[in-house]
């Protein structure tokens, strides 16, 4: 696995990590980025809005692409065309690592098979990954992540990430949570441990991580060589340096004053508008804005006026009404 700094990485998040939030995330300390989750079976029928999402490298740190799948000859498939795409295209389309998703709980992902259905069955799970191994053939290193097991009763994680040690994966990173529980309640960090303790590959801990503090809390409690953040990091992307000052030993940064939380909101909005065009940015800007403004005086009014924004002009009318509150509070 190609080295990483200290640090946070930005756990992939469909909906989410797209470059804008790549870029943000890196520029702010993230020690490397993954991609959106990609379809394997939509790649290998020829879909044209799959490979859009490789697009836009990592914000100038490693950067992994998420393929989802549950059939090996596809999953391979797949990933050879990754390969094919880094190469024609080598400046937009660079990648440093492919990453299998075994680890999302949707039920669209899980229906067919795919995401953390394969912790269900965890000989296949290792077929999926050696397969993406051979596939790639040593030209990128390959990486899963994973949730802890399907239910309480089906606590496969770490059968699952020893076999995709055994099939030449690089490195795991795990949620600490079965399928059945989503995002809700709190994480397991004991079952994180006994993952970690199952294989010798470099094992990153997910899940719940909200502060710098936590972080330390959770690397702690699971013996992990990193933690990747995921909802913790949005409207929040100060947090990566803030975890890599505490891994270091070091002052945890305070959160940054109002004027410059406004002003990085307003530059992801910004450039989500130049990535993907207003009338897209705008509508997907409206959740990160909320995440943004999250906690300040008058934050319910706030998320209504962010769901009503269409164009770029619109989050400075938010931006204003931030700062009536805030005299208004005075």
């Amino acid at each position: 696995m190609m080295p990483l700094r200290r640090g946070a990485a930005l756990a992939p998040m469909a909906g989410a990590t797209d470059k804008t939030m790549r870029r943000i995330s890196a520029g702010h300390g993230a020690v490397c980025t993954v991609s959106e989750m990609i379809s394997a079976k939509a790649l290998t029928m020829g879909d044209k809005k799959s490979p859009k999402l490789v697009l836009g490298g990592g914000g100038g740190v490693p950067y992994g692409v998420q393929l989802f799948g549950h059939e090996p000859a596809v999953m391979a498939e797949a990933a050879e065309l990754l390969l094919a795409l880094r190469t024609r295209r080598p400046d937009a389309a660079h990648f440093d690592f492919i990453d299998i998703n075994m680890g999302c709980p949707a039920p669209k992902i899980t229906g067919p098979g795919a995401g953390s259905a394969l912790l269900k069955t965890p000989e296949l799970a290792g077929q999926v990954a050696r397969a993406v191994v051979q596939a790639v053939a040593g030209e990128v290193p390959v990486t899963v992540k994973l949730r802890i097991g399907w239910d309480a009763a089906t606590l496969t994680g770490a059968e699952v990430a020893k076999r995709c040690e055994d099939a030449g994966v690089a490195m795991l990173t795990v949620h600490g949570r079965t399928r059945q529980e989503m995002y809700e309640p709190g994480i397991h960090a004991d079952e994180i441990a006994r993952v970690k303790a199952a294989v010798r590959i470099p094992v990153w801990a997910n899940g719940d991580v909200a502060s710098a503090q936590g972080a330390l809390a959770l690397l702690a409690a699971t013996g992990c060589d990193g933690v990747a953040v995921g909802r913790g990091a949005m409207g929040n992307p100060w947090l990566f340096g803030q975890i890599a000052a505490a891994m270091a030993g070091g002052e945890i940064p305070p959160a940054p004053p109002l004027a410059r939380r406004l002003a990085v909101m307003r530059r992801h909005v910004r450039e989500l508008c130049e990535d993907k065009g207003e009338y897209i940015g705008m509508r997907e800007a409206r959740s990160h804005a909320a995440w943004y403004l999250h906690g300040l005086r008058g934050a319910a009014a706030l998320r209504r006026m962010c769901c009503g924004m269409e164009r770029f002009e619109d989050l400075d009318a938010v931006i204003a009404r931030v700062w009536e509150y805030q005299r208004e509070e005075a």
